[in-house]
């Protein structure tokens, strides 16, 4: 079988499995994979870059190598191919889990709950809740849901697209890392800095490709492209400032603003400035907005796939 139809199969099959099942609660192969870099950054810390550069090699590159290991063992079996590319995709991809946590915070809010809400939202991203009232908890998920519709899902389609199971793979050894280690702490200031770089440079493709996709699937294609165009290069991140601004205009909300994260409090600017401020019914129209960039992604993926073979 052609590595395209292979691709296309076992992606397609790894996307529906992530929407039908979603992530399981033990034995996740990304949380395994935690553990594994845990465990060497115990062995390898210093305050140091080129022990961080180290940690990054060793962690990816390993996870790289044992996806292109179990690729060769199976290149002659086709029917094994696409279990293997089902797997990897159902594995790093994250869509539903994603849209199930940001629900249950939109849930908790518009039941008043705002201390479940609080209690929730670590879940989906590392900003601190206690400082948030109810409209700032939702804007903290609908920007969740936008950046990591890119990070768990988008990003992980385009790699496998270039190059197939050790691509969907690495990308997510990649971001797993820089979730670990890539923050700006005392501890990873420096030791990070190599993950959070490559991290940057694996997300530079999916998240644009991620920000032309809202705009298509958005229903406001002009205010999403003015705000992307305006706005994008204004955000800290390289590739969450394309992506949040995109998902802004497209939404017609605002986005952006005063923020507490990792112990410091941050003042971004605001994305689409001629948006309204982001209320709870926000959120599920952010996480519909999330899956339809996702198959679309997907489709995109495999065009790309089909061309490279």
């Amino acid at each position: 079988m052609r590595a395209d139809r292979t691709f296309a199969y076992g992606a397609t099959a790894g996307l529906l499995g992530d929407l039908l099942l979603g992530d399981p609660r033990r034995g996740h192969p990304v949380a395994a994979f935690g553990r594994a870099a845990a465990a060497v950054e115990r062995a390898l810390w210093r305050d140091h870059r080129g022990w961080g550069a180290l940690h990054t090699a060793v962690c990816a590159g390993g996870a790289a190598g044992a996806a292109l290991l179990a690729t060769r063992a199976v290149r002659r079996r086709p029917a094994a191919s696409v279990a293997l590319t089902a797997a990897a995709t159902w594995a790093v991809v994250g869509g539903t889990s994603l849209g199930r946590e940001a629900r249950a915070i939109g849930a908790a809010l518009r039941s008043g709950d705002v201390e479940a809400a609080r209690a929730r939202l670590p879940h989906l991203c590392g900003r601190d809740p206690q400082s948030l009232d109810a409209p700032g908890i939702a804007r903290a998920v609908v920007e969740s849901v936008a950046e990591n519709t890119s990070d768990a899902v988008v990003g992980a389609l385009v790699w496998g697209a270039l190059a197939g199971v050790p691509g969907l793979v690495a990308f997510r050894a990649v971001n797993t890392l820089d979730a670990m280690v890539g923050h700006r702490s005392p501890r990873h200031l420096r030791y990070g800095w190599a993950s959070a770089r490559l991290d940057d440079v694996a997300g530079w493709p999916g998240a644009r490709l991620t920000a032309a996709l809202a705009v298509v699937a958005g229903g406001a294609p002009r205010a999403a492209t003015r705000a992307w165009r305006r706005d994008a290069a204004k955000h800290p991140s390289p590739n969450a400032g394309p992506v949040e601004a995109s998902f802004a205009g497209a939404l017609g909300v605002r986005l952006g603003g005063t923020l507490s994260y990792g112990g410091r409090v941050e003042h971004r600017p605001v994305l689409h400035g001629d948006g309204r401020a982001v209320e709870v019914a926000d959120i599920e129209r952010a996480v519909r907005l999330s899956r339809r960039v996702g198959w679309l992604a997907l489709g995109v993926a495999i065009a790309v796939r089909k061309v490279r073979t």
